[in-house]
């Protein structure tokens, strides 16, 4: 290989200082998110409340987040990026001390939502911005350093928050977050540069914006219903989703009466990749995210292990993707995203497999090796469906089209909890509460997200390989 090929692959500087300038912008969000779910037995004693009460805090968060997520597109449009998404990292440090020092129960479920709020205006401007400042030829690489925040999030948000709430007190997972933006926030006022408004021309669309939040927030609902009653078929669920139902179709109609001159125009579905690369991280999000609920239930309730040793324990998953994370990022420049999708996703299989048929005996050393494996193939799953949903598209669609795959994944991750616990609470509900019919109850669970997975194939045969998707990504 000569010199000038070897410059040629290289990421050029500019690009990668900023790519890390904007990563670690997101990592606070991305891990508070998940590091409350660990807190919990200590919150509900602290606030002297129920469990359904605290998991306000949590679904609060969630919903919070997709609300905010439209509005996020039209902040693109009309103002500067740079100050929009170093002005929204700032604003979720404040709320961190806010909540590390809620008084009761109601102020903390207060500052969780301000938190949301802010936490959907970072995940959508991270990638849009990123995808704004490169090219198809390093859109791989990039998006591999960019989206490591988002991943590692529900894969080591567990573990830090284990050591934390045990080393320390949970009001530490928030203020954590304050040593990460005065970080952060300095490194992004320098090194991120300024984004001119995406679409200035472009009109706040109110009623849309609405609809899409609802939309979003009564899915999201009523799916966590799902869990609470432990099946699909209770009227909560069916009452919300239903409603849900509804308000997509009446978006549907008001975008074709718009003309796609909407803050998420129909139209961006008709380009091949964004459609499978949505229908793609759908199922990833069900898939991946849906056995992070059960996986440290299975080490608490089958291994008698604390809540630090679970840390521990799922620390294989963490050291599979930090391995593979970047060598992925350049694979997918060299060789397609599609190719590198399908090798990931037989290996997510093999990772995922074994843990239909575990038990309360099986080796500490064979679940590590199993989970290292699974952790391996997460970015090669999540990584080429993000990377091409935005190959194909101009400057202004780009907005567009980040709210539509922020709210794509915030429902498949909220879709995937729900349904492998949902399947699980059905099961053991249905039999003695023995140990064994406990274990038949996870098997079910890790079975489901097994075939979920399975399903990725189908929307991945649909994406470009590499010949075919250069330079197709116009940013002009």
């Amino acid at each position: 290989m000569t010199a000038d090929k070897v410059k040629e692959k290289g990421i050029p500087k500019h690009i990668l200082i900023t790519a890390w300038a904007i990563a670690l912008g997101a990592i606070a969000p991305m891990l508070d998110s998940t590091m409350v779910n660990i807190a919990v037995n200590q919150l509900t004693t602290d606030f002297h409340t129920t469990l359904g009460t605290i998991q306000w805090a949590i679904t609060g968060y969630i919903l919070a987040l997709a609300i905010t997520v439209p509005v996020s597109g039209w902040l693109m449009n009309q103002f500067n990026g740079k100050k929009i998404f170093i002005g929204a990292v700032i604003a979720f440090g404040v709320i961190s001390v806010l909540a590390g020092i809620s008084w009761d129960i109601s102020s903390f479920i207060f500052f969780r939502l301000l938190q949301g709020c802010s936490a959907g205006v970072i995940t959508t401007l991270m990638f849009t911005l990123l995808v704004k400042t490169t090219g198809q030829e390093y859109l791989g690489r990039v998006m591999a350093i960019v989206s490591t925040p988002m991943i590692f999030g529900p894969i080591l948000g567990p573990i830090i928050g284990g050591f934390i709430v045990q080393m320390a007190s949970w009001q530490w997972i928030f203020f954590i977050n304050v040593f990460i933006v005065l970080i952060s926030a300095p490194l992004m006022m320098r090194k991120i540069p300024d984004f001119e408004p995406f679409n200035k021309e472009s009109k706040l669309d109110l009623f849309g914006i609405m609809i899409l939040s609802i939309m979003s927030a009564t899915f999201i609902y009523g799916i966590t219903k799902a869990a609470d009653h432990a099946t699909f078929n209770n009227h909560e669920t069916i009452l919300w989703m239903g409603i849900g139902l509804v308000l997509a179709l009446i978006y549907f109609v008001y975008n074709r009466i718009k003309r796609n001159e909407t803050v998420l125009p129909m139209n961006l579905f008709a380009h091949r990749n964004f459609a499978a690369s949505s229908a793609g991280l759908f199922l990833a999000n069900i898939a991946i995210m849906g056995p992070m609920l059960i996986l440290p239930l299975f080490f608490q309730t089958f291994l008698d292990c604390t809540v630090i040793q679970t840390a521990i324990a799922l620390i294989p998953q963490g050291v599979g993707m930090l391995i593979t994370r970047p060598f992925i990022g350049k694979m997918i420049d060299r060789v397609g995203a599609k190719y590198v999708l399908i090798v990931s996703l037989f290996l997510s299989l093999i990772g995922s497999i074994p843990f239909i048929f575990i038990t309360d005996h099986t080796s500490m050393i064979w679940i590590s090796i199993i989970l290292f494996i699974r952790g391996a193939s997460v970015g090669g799953t999540s990584l080429p469906l993000m990377s091409e949903a935005y190959t194909g598209l101009n400057s202004k669609q780009l907005p567009e089209a980040g709210v539509g795959i922020n709210i794509i994944e915030n429902l498949g991750s909220s879709f995937g909890s729900a349904i492998i616990a949902t399947a699980v609470a059905t099961v053991i509900q249905g039999f003695h509460p023995t140990i064994a019919n406990q274990l038949q109850a996870y098997h079910i669970g890790f079975l489901v997200a097994t075939m979920i997975l399975a399903l990725i194939f189908i929307p991945g045969l649909f994406l470009r390989n590499k010949n075919k998707a250069k330079d197709t990504l116009t940013l002009e």
